[in-house]
């Protein structure tokens, strides 16, 4: 493990895209860096691939509520935010880039995006159809440039309609990468 006497802190939020999945991936991609990550779940994102995958591979609980049983009382959203280095999503789907743009906070996910004043990341994936939407590349315009955030853009791929477009979630180890450097500042 690379740097692990300065892990950085990393909230990896994961909504609900088919490309679910390959968050496993960039968890062990970032933990082989030396991050400490936590995981953090949209209701959509558990209907796709369980927390117990991700509990398993991180060795932590997995946020997937704002309410969590009262012998673990506190404000998990704030509290991650103020643990975090960085926040990263990955998959984005427009729903939680949408959110996340015009300052909707009604789940776990959002609500830490709102709490955090960390560096953040977004990986989209969705349908070609839908990233290409002039809504969602306003969304995504206006979280470049009013807040900062470090957009990996999606890439031309096989979607899970079965169409060939861009919309595909960039390659993990892409993802794992441009984490790392803004974990680091660089």
């Amino acid at each position: 493990m690379a740097r692990k006497a300065e892990a950085k802190n990393v909230i990896l939020g994961v909504s609900g895209s088919i490309a679910a999945y390959k968050a496993a991936s960039v968890l062990r991609g970032l933990m082989s860096k030396g991050h400490d990550v936590q995981v953090v779940m949209t209701e959509a994102a558990q209907r796709l691939v369980t927390p117990a995958t991700f509990r398993a591979l991180s060795g932590r609980p997995v946020v997937t509520n704002l309410w969590i049983p009262e012998e673990q009382a506190g404000l998990v959203h704030v509290e991650l935010a103020e643990w975090a280095d960085v926040l990263a999503v990955v998959p984005a789907t427009a729903n939680i880039i949408g959110k996340i743009t015009w300052g909707i906070a009604d789940e776990v996910l959002s609500c830490t995006w709102m709490a955090c004043d960390c560096a953040k990341v977004i990986a989209p994936a969705m349908n070609d159809r839908m990233w290409l939407s002039p809504a969602v590349q306003r969304n995504v315009a206006e979280l470049k440039k009013l807040d900062g955030v470090h957009v990996i853009e999606p890439v031309e791929g096989t979607l899970a309609s079965g169409r060939i477009g861009a919309g595909h979630l960039a390659p993990v180890m892409d993802i794992v990468a441009k984490i790392d450097s803004v974990a680091w500042g660089s």
